[in-house]
């Protein structure tokens, strides 16, 4: 019986001890948590598909147990595709020593109950979406040696419980929006090996307790906004070997413990606002391989010297105020040097000579300097340079051909010198030349054939050069090319055809020469091109039809050419953003296909011979901001479905035949800032609705048939700066809101039948400089003072109105007058004196009312006056005095004839009395008396009467002749 009893005592206890064995293997503790954490995922690739009840844990995908296969000890499913959030359950999972979730989509916090995981050593969560702040709890992780939580969302400060990790050895927090400063704590690890901050928001100084980290071999703080002075504690980390602050705001010196750090391998200091000198004592950093201090502000000379930092590959020093030129013992021909970057300081002198013993060097950057003189023709000891920049300098002479042996030579800038001569052909020898840019120089010739040899050449770029003759017929050798600017130089003869066969072309720019003839058909089989610009030559004739095929084009450029016909192979372009065919011969009807680009924003086609209307499909290019259709012979009304044109902003359609009436809707295009109607036919009024037009800079209607009054709206618009409604039919007044334009410059009304005063706000325009033109209206009234407030003012046209009263004194103050006309009004008094410098015919035709230089003087226009009066008071006399004499004269003569007539009657009466011989006597006297007359003596009467006759005739007629013949015999008439 006993035994009986042991017996199942013993079985009982063997499966016990089975069943807990089975569950010690089984782990079904852990694996149940791990289900709970699946089950709070979304795993779209199926990666936990094998995690399921009746499976063993540790055959699980990223499951790794421990080695007695009870617990879980490590959860790698980085890059696995995760969706959801980090689950609490974790908490559970305490023999966890890896957990790595790397490089998924998880989302949320950082759960605090990680804190619990007591035997976590690292923690790998980094490239996900989480957000929140790093728990404090993740400082009782004692074991912790690696938390790596960058690239996520993560925000707050990098917590000071981190300095309670004395094990950790990896802290990356890099790229998340932590903010705040670097907790002094960290300088608590002193197993820290590698310090990962960049990418941040952080900011303070770094604490000087950052010397304590004596293991740190990768301290990075990059791209922050980190400030202060780089701490001399660095120094102290002697097993430093990569150190990067770059584009921080880090001031002050370099700090010369940097010198110290022995092992140092890579130091950036990019983009600080470090100045000062560069410190001698870098040169102790033998083992350096990469040093970039570029984009500070230091300045002296180069004090680095690759002959002791004999293992440095890349310098850097670009973008500061460094002076001098390159030492003369700076390299030797054993160096390592490969890339040399001084650009944008202020180095002199000619090209170093000392850079040709750095044979090794890879890329050269010179650019952006003072350098001049020739390039040397050693150039070629530089037999493994891949980059040559020596652009923006002052080099002269010519390119030596010896650069065509730098075989290896991939990019060459030598753009913005002042280098002459031609392109040397044995440029053509560098098969692997990728990019050539010479333009901004004074190079001549033509371009070489053989430059097309350069088979890999991708981007040309000869712009503002003085190279002539023509394009190489062949090349479309250069079948690699993607962008081709032979911009602004002299260059003749067509286009050649076999430029059509670069099929890679993205950019062609060949505008400002002097190329003639027509665009090849080949042009068909650049499918890939997006600009194109050929403006300022002479081509001509008819697009070809294969231009549609070019589906690419974006941007096209043929004005000021002689191209004709119709532009039918442009329209349809469904890339098509630019288009500007101003001053050719295009003629016929514009194609409303060209509403087909959607995308078009610009559209100039003025100064053509277009006919017909303005396609109402264009109000479907909502992109459209400039339109440009003046000095055409287009017609009709501007149609309703215009108004779709909401974003355009310069409306040009001057010069041209349109008609109707100015359309409201143009008030209603908020970023509208030109108008352009002048030189149509346009009637009607102008519309009130143009004042909601805020953006509105210039308003010209000139020269239409417009008629009413000016708008007074027209003065919201506060922002325009041209006014020009001159020659229409305006009538009413100048409008007293005006004055709201403050930024006007120019305003013209002339030409119009604007009447009433000129209103007195006009003179608070004070930014109005080009002109004022009021002339040729019927404005009264006197001129008000306030007009010399603008200061600014050029040109003031008042002529030809009706204005009275007297030049304002204050209009003197316009300094910046060079033309004035007030001619032709009523004007009267004293010309301001500043004036006296204006012609004659700016005051001419004011009904000599004006005095002053240059007209007559005030002085002399009164004197003048007082003459003019006395003058009319002499005439006056001279006439009276005229008269009477005249009156006299007439009664002298009457009296005479009477005298005579008395005479000859008494003389017939006589001798009527004694008989015929006294009357033969008589006769004879009067032939001599006839004589007499003709003699001139006839008034002379006095000689011809004696005394006796005197006393004969008293009591008788006058004039009594009865003389004896003794008489007449005594005093003969002579």
């Amino acid at each position: 019986m006993g035994s009986v009893l042991f017996s199942y005592l013993l079985f009982f206890l063997t499966s016990v001890s089975v069943v807990l064995a089975v569950s010690s293997a089984d782990g079904s503790s852990d694996s149940y948590h791990l289900l709970r954490i699946k089950s709070e995922l979304v795993d779209p690739y199926g990666v936990l598909d094998n995690w399921s009840e009746g499976t063993n844990m540790c055959t699980w995908n990223g499951v790794a147990c421990s080695d007695d296969k009870s617990h879980i000890v490590r959860l790698n499913l980085t890059s696995s595709g995760l969706e959801g959030q980090i689950s609490q359950e974790f908490a559970h999972l305490t023999s966890l020593r890896v957990i790595d979730l790397s490089d998924n989509f998880l989302n949320g916090t950082i759960p605090p109950a990680l804190g619990e995981l007591h035997n976590l050593e690292e923690l790998l969560l980094f490239s996900n979406f989480l957000s929140g702040e790093i728990p404090s709890e993740i400082g009782r992780l004692r074991k912790l040696q690696v938390l790596r939580i960058g690239a996520n969302m993560l925000t707050g400060q990098v917590i000071p419980e981190i300095g309670k990790l004395s094990e950790l050895r990896v802290l990356a927090v890099a790229y998340c929006q932590f903010s705040g400063k670097i907790p002094n704590e960290i300088g608590n690890l002193k197993q820290l090996i590698n310090l990962d901050l960049q990418q941040n928001s952080l900011s303070g100084p770094i604490p000087e307790a950052i010397g304590g980290c004596k293991n740190l071999q990768n301290f990075a703080a990059s791209n922050n906004r980190i400030e202060g002075k780089i701490p001399a504690s660095i120094g102290q980390l002697e097993s430093l070997k990569i150190l990067n602050l770059a584009n921080n705001s880090f001031s002050g010196s370099i700090p010369v413990e940097l010198s110290h750090l022995s092992n140092l391998m890579y130091l950036n200091l990019f983009g600080n606002e470090l100045e000062g000198e560069i410190p001698f004592e870098l040169n102790q950093l033998v083992l350096v391989e990469t040093l970039d201090l570029s984009n500070n502000n230091l300045s002296g000379t180069i004090r680095l010297l690759n002959t002791q930092l004999k293992n440095l590959e890349t310098l850097s020093l670009s973008g500061n105020f460094l002076t001098g030129s390159i030492p003369s013992n700076f390299c030797l021909r054993d160096s390592s040097l490969s890339l040399l970057i001084l650009a944008d300081n202020k180095l002199s002198g000619n090209f170093p000579l000392e850079l040709l013993n750095c044979t090794s060097i890879r890329q050269l950057d010179l650019s952006g300097n003072s350098f001049g003189g020739m390039l040397p023709r050693g150039l070629d000891r530089l037999e493994s340079l891949t980059d040559l920049l020596l652009n923006n300098n002052s080099f002269t002479g010519t390119i030596p051909s010896e650069i065509g042996n730098l075989t290896n030579l991939e990019d060459l800038y030598l753009f913005h010198n002042m280098l002459s001569g031609g392109i040397p052909v044995e440029i053509g020898k560098l098969q692997r030349l990728r990019e050539l840019y010479l333009y901004e120089n004074q190079l001549s010739g033509s371009i070489p054939r053989e430059l097309t040899n350069c088979s890999s050449l991708t981007r040309v770029d000869f712009f503002g050069n003085q190279l002539s003759g023509p394009i190489p017929d062949n090349i479309g050798s250069l079948k690699n090319l993607v962008i081709l600017q032979l911009r602004q130089n002299e260059l003749s003869g067509p286009i050649p055809s076999s430029l059509g066969y670069c099929r890679k072309l993205q950019k062609l720019t060949l505008a400002d020469n002097k190329l003639s003839g027509s665009l090849p058909p080949t042009f068909r089989f650049l499918s890939e091109m997006d600009l194109i610009t050929l403006y300022n030559n002479s081509l001509e004739g008819p697009l070809p039809e294969s231009l549609s095929l070019l589906k690419n084009l974006s941007k096209i450029n043929f004005s000021h050419n002689k191209f004709s016909g119709n532009i039918y192979p442009l329209a349809g372009l469904d890339s098509l953003t630019a288009l500007d065919l101003t001053n050719n011969s295009f003629s016929g009807p514009i194609p409303s296909e060209l509403a087909l680009s959607r995308n078009l924003t610009r559209l100039r086609l003025a100064n053509n011979f277009f006919t017909g209307e303005l396609p109402s499909e264009f109000g479907q290019l909502e992109d459209l901001r400039f339109l440009d259709l003046s000095f055409n012979n287009l017609t009709g009304n501007l149609a309703p479905s215009l108004a779709g044109l909401k974003n355009l902003g310069h409306f040009l359609l001057s010069s041209n035949q349109f008609s109707g009436e100015i359309p409201t809707w143009l008030g209603g295009i908020e970023d509208l800032g030109e108008l352009d109607l002048s030189f149509n036919n346009f009637t009607g009024t102008v519309p009130t609705e143009l004042g909601n037009s805020p953006k509105l800079l210039k308003l010209s209607l000139s020269y239409n048939r417009l008629s009413g009054p000016i708008p007074p709206e027209l003065g919201n618009l506060t922002s325009l700066n041209v006014l020009n409604l001159r020659r229409n039919n305006l009538s009413g007044s100048i409008p007293s809101t005006l004055q709201k334009c403050q930024k006007l410059y120019e305003l013209r009304l002339s030409e119009n039948n604007l009447t009433g005063s000129i209103p007195y706000e006009l003179g608070s325009l004070s930014e109005l400089q080009v002109i004022l033109d009021l002339s040729k209206n019927h404005i009264s009234g006197e001129i008000p003072s306030s007009l010399g407030n603008l200061v600014k003012l050029e040109r003031l046209n008042l002529s030809f109105n009706q204005l009275q009263g007297k030049v304002p004194p204050s209009l003197g103050r316009l300094s910046s007058l060079h033309r004035l006309n007030l001619s032709y009004n009523h004007l009267q008094g004293q010309i301001p004196s500043t004036f006296s410098g204006f012609p004659l015919s700016s005051f001419m035709g004011n009904n000599h009312n004006l005095c002053g230089p240059p007209l007559l003087s005030c002085s002399e226009l009164k004197e003048h006056e007082r003459i003019w009066e006395l003058s009319k008071a002499s005439v006056v006399g001279i006439t009276v005095a005229i008269v009477l004499t005249a009156t006299v004269l007439c009664m002298v003569l009457l009296y005479i004839m009477l005298r005579i007539w008395c005479n000859w009657r008494k003389v017939t009466i006589s001798c009527s009395e004694t008989g015929g011989i006294e009357s033969k006597s008589r006769q004879g006297e009067n032939w001599v008396y006839g004589e007499e007359i003709k003699s001139g003596q006839y008034w002379n009467t006095t000689s011809l009467v004696s005394s006796k006759e005197k006393q004969i005739s008293k009591g008788t007629c006058m004039f009594n002749l009865s003389v004896s013949s003794s008489d007449s015999t005594e005093k003969p008439l002579v």
